[in-house]
């Protein structure tokens, strides 16, 4: 039985060696083209089929194979392969001492996925798809048999996890919820070496949000109900179907250190739409009442000595402020360690500074620490 497998695999080898490319352009080609190498998505006629393999002609480096493993994965495709059929296929080994490259169909096919997931990056092409699966972190979406991932933190506001404490297990529970749900997504990721495929739910809204978004514009201001209060800010309904978020550094022009503890579901609030972009609309309190770095432009200058009152500490030292919204750093280069610092500066308490750098317009100030009051 093996030899007769034998000779009829010598047969095919024999009808290959027949098909030959002869003149000019042949030499031309053989002289300027490049070899293929392994992972290439190459193309050419099927010239012979023997048992359970395919030959290919890849003028003008020779003659492909599929076959062994590669044959049998891709089997049902062959099945109605005729000689002269175009085939696709990714090169997979360019060293068989036959002189054959190897090929894959199921590889090719792979790659060229990937290369479809690269340009719907590039040119945000929006996909309506299932929810396979959850974790933790996020959702499964699986794409023309590749498995995907979308981060909670790429969700929109619609769809993210309210959970008021932030309890993980309950953050995953909220996400469970969404598991076949079909959702509007673009790929922000395809990176086909590290089998690396992320969605965003974020700028994929349909034409029915695009519309809403467009009643908007910067500058306007509105009012709306917090629908979930988050550690990075709040998100605000301003109607039916269009929500924004408020990021924490637009809750107020002093220090916020917890956006959950200032607003809770159901609360009305006034904004300011800031920034639309990919029909996400980003919100602002505190632009709706005065910057008190303007005021305080004309009532403090560099050298001068003020009080002000320890808010926070930081890797560089510590956040003090002379008026609400107005707060300088106090370097930790000014004592022994850490542990100097905060031993010399208490939060809550006021200590005098002296202003070494003030730029207003900036927003920037660094303090001094003058001594104890």
């Amino acid at each position: 039985m093996q030899k007769n497998a034998d000779k009829s695999a010598e047969a095919d080898v024999d009808e290959v060696t027949e098909v030959k490319h002869e003149g000019p352009m042949a030499a031309l080609l053989e002289s300027v083209a490049k070899r293929p190498a392994n992972d290439d998505v190459v193309e050419g006629p099927v010239v012979a089929i023997g048992r359970a393999r395919v030959f290919v002609d890849l003028f003008p480096f020779g003659t492909g194979i599929i076959y062994g493993r590669e044959y049998l994965s891709a089997r049902e495709s062959l099945k109605n392969t005729n000689i002269g059929d175009i085939i696709t296929a990714k090169v997979v080994g360019t060293e068989r001492k036959e002189g054959y490259i190897e090929l894959s169909l199921r590889e090719a096919r792979q790659a060229l996925i990937w290369n479809e997931a690269e340009q719907a990056m590039q040119k945000k092409t929006v996909f309506e798809l299932p929810v396979s699966d959850a974790n933790k972190g996020g959702l499964i979406i699986n794409w023309q048999g590749i498995s995907g991932f979308l981060p909670a933190s790429q969700l929109a506001p619609a769809h993210y996890p309210r959970v008021p404490d932030g309890d993980k297990e309950k953050i995953f529970g909220e996400l469970k919820r969404l598991v076949g749900t079909k959702l509007e997504l673009l790929v922000i990721t395809a990176n086909p070496k590290e089998q690396k495929l992320i969605f965003s739910e974020k700028g994929a809204g349909s034409s029915e949000r695009s519309s809403l978004v467009e009643k908007y514009h910067v500058g306007d201001a509105a009012e709306g109900v917090v629908t979930g209060a988050t550690e990075f800010g709040v998100f605000v309904k301003l109607e039916e179907g269009l929500e924004g978020l408020v990021h924490i550094s637009e809750m107020d022009w002093a220090l916020v250190e917890n956006p959950k503890s200032r607003y809770k579901v159901g609360d009305m609030i006034k904004v300011k739409v800031i920034d639309i972009k990919d029909d996400k609309i980003s919100l602002s309190i505190k632009a709706l009442t005065e910057d008190p770095w303007k005021a305080a432009a004309a009532k403090y200058k560099k050298d001068q000595t003020v009080n002000a009152v320890v808010i926070k500490y930081n890797k560089h030292g510590a956040l003090a402020s002379i008026e609400e919204g107005v707060a300088g750093l106090v370097h930790i280069s000014e004592f022994a360690n850490e542990e100097g610092l905060r031993a010399a500066l208490e939060l809550g308490k006021v200590y005098p500074f002296t202003i070494k750098l003030f730029e207003p317009k900036e927003r920037r100030m660094t303090l001094s620490f003058a001594g104890t009051k």
